[in-house]
């Protein structure tokens, strides 16, 4: 079966939050995900959050494909988000928490669980599907959150700081588990890291963002032999020591 070719996603927006102004304009393929990198207060998740609709803009446009969302609520953009804290629901277990985006198109509680489960199965939560978020290690919360937002077939996949939440033992295996999910949905994809090891693993490119301005973008390839800031050249010196 010929899967319907997904939209791209295009970028450029002004946001302001505080006293720091961002300002950031680009494209993210389907299928060639971008890694969002740089400094703390770079306003990194201030992006993410503008593409979801989660701050306004001052000015400039989201668009998905040909369908401009930017004025849209952010139910109604059809971006999923996993956050940095995943924000799973305490009081659902792990079927509901998946559930929830059925339930959101307006399905039954028995339709939206049972829609739920192939998404267990997928993500190898079939098992934990009556345990609660508490109860859940990082790692299987991180699926958890990855299979509710997928859940609600969206059209664009933002992830924010994606491994930040799991203990150093762990990561290097959920950021191999989750490069595979990142590129079996095919989508256009934007995530923040501060990681040169989860933008080389889960991302075909990188977006530079330092004081609210974008100063680099390209493979990391290409960072490495020409970084055009101090900042990329600490940055990647650091990755190689």
């Amino acid at each position: 079966m010929t899967r319907t070719p997904r939209p791209a996603l295009h970028v450029d927006v002004h946001v302001a939050r505080g006293s720091l102004h961002v300002e950031a304009a680009f494209d993210a393929a389907p299928g060639h995900p971008l890694a969002i990198i740089g400094p703390n207060g770079a306003g990194k998740s201030t992006v993410l959050a503008a593409i979801a609709g989660l701050v306004p803009l001052e000015s400039g446009a989201v668009s998905i494909g040909d369908r401009a969302v930017g004025a849209l609520p952010p139910e109604a953009r059809r971006i999923g988000v996993v956050f940095q804290d995943y924000v799973l629901f305490p009081h659902l277990d792990v079927r509901d928490n998946i559930a929830f985006a059925a339930r959101m198109r307006g399905g039954s509680r028995v339709a939206a669980r049972a829609a739920a489960e192939p998404w267990l199965e997928r993500y190898g939560l079939t098992p934990l599907a009556e345990r609660f978020p508490a109860e859940l290690s990082g790692g299987q919360a991180q699926r958890v959150a990855l299979a509710r937002a997928l859940a609600a077939e969206p059209e664009v996949l933002l992830l924010d700081e994606p491994m930040s939440a799991l203990d150093v033992e762990v990561r290097a295996e959920m950021r191999s588990e989750l490069a595979t999910h990142v590129r079996e949905f095919g989508g256009a994809t934007v995530l923040v890291t501060h990681s040169t090891a989860d933008a080389a693993a889960l991302a075909d490119s990188v977006l530079v963002l330092e004081a609210g301005g974008v100063t680099q973008r390209g493979a990391l390839a290409d960072l490495r032999a020409a970084p055009a800031t101090p900042y990329v050249q600490r940055m990647l010196a650091a990755a190689a020591e």
